[in-house]
């Protein structure tokens, strides 16, 4: 949305609970929904591009990835929601997400997982800025360094430098898909032959991508699935480093 209004502007954002009946010809069943509009008042999307918006790759950027929109759509229908939007050139754009309420009492007490802070670098791949900066940021809150790459062959050449210090990154934290530059699959196969013993941990916002349902096979050794919180990072980290 910010990128829609490059001379600045106001994002409207609400959240309301509804209630869903056929009569709404939306494609839900029926019941309760949170509904979230975020409504920017930009240049718009026109009728040809509105289409494709959610298609993996499809971006209207200069700079974009073509994934954004992809990988909310994807989080959205595996919680059994919705999300759509109208558009008007010059008019700007309005995005509704539906999502189901929950009714049921949250225990939080069953979540046992709890932050856990270590000491060691970690390489960082993302080609996302604002998921590099995030990522980092956590990594630097549990206690370990971090460098940065936004694709394999920056990776490839940061790990190599370090190895030629007489250093090695403690784990290398890595994004499958990077569009149009080498990925994670690929930036593996190649740090492995440098360093039979690195520790390689992927991440997507792919979670039904094979290669995250069978990591060990491509030399990984563990998984995190996008979007992930401090507490789940800290402990994939901490289990790598002590196998």
């Amino acid at each position: 949305a910010d990128q829609s209004m490059p001379e600045g502007g106001i994002i409207d954002i609400k959240a309301n609970n509804v209630s869903i009946t056929p009569n709404d010809h939306i494609h839900l069943n029926s019941g309760n929904y949170v509904k979230i509009s975020i409504e920017d008042h930009g240049i718009g999307i026109n009728k040809e591009a509105i289409h494709n918006i959610y298609d993996p790759f499809f971006t209207t950027k200069q700079n974009g990835s073509g994934l954004g929109l992809t990988v909310v759509y994807s989080i959205i229908n595996k919680h059994n929601g919705v999300i759509s939007v109208e558009s008007e050139v010059n008019n700007g754009t309005i995005f509704y997400i539906y999502l189901p309420a929950y009714s049921k009492t949250i225990n939080r007490e069953k979540n046992t997982l709890e932050i856990v802070t270590g000491k060691g670098t970690i390489l960082l791949m993302d080609d996302n800025k604002i998921i590099r900066n995030t990522t980092g940021k956590m990594l630097k809150q549990i206690g370990y360094n971090c460098d940065y790459a936004s694709n394999g062959n920056e990776l490839i050449d940061l790990y190599r430098t370090k190895m030629n210090t007489g250093e090695y990154y403690d784990a290398v934290l890595m994004d499958l898909t990077i569009p149009g530059e080498m990925g994670g699959k690929e930036a593996a196969e190649i740090l492995l032959e440098i360093d039979p013993n690195a520790i390689l941990i992927v991440s997507s916002g792919y979670a039904s991508d094979p290669i995250m349902a069978n990591y060990k096979n491509y030399g990984f050794s563990d998984v995190i699935a996008k979007p992930y919180e401090i507490k789940e990072l800290s402990n994939v980290i901490r289990d790598v480093l002590m196998k």
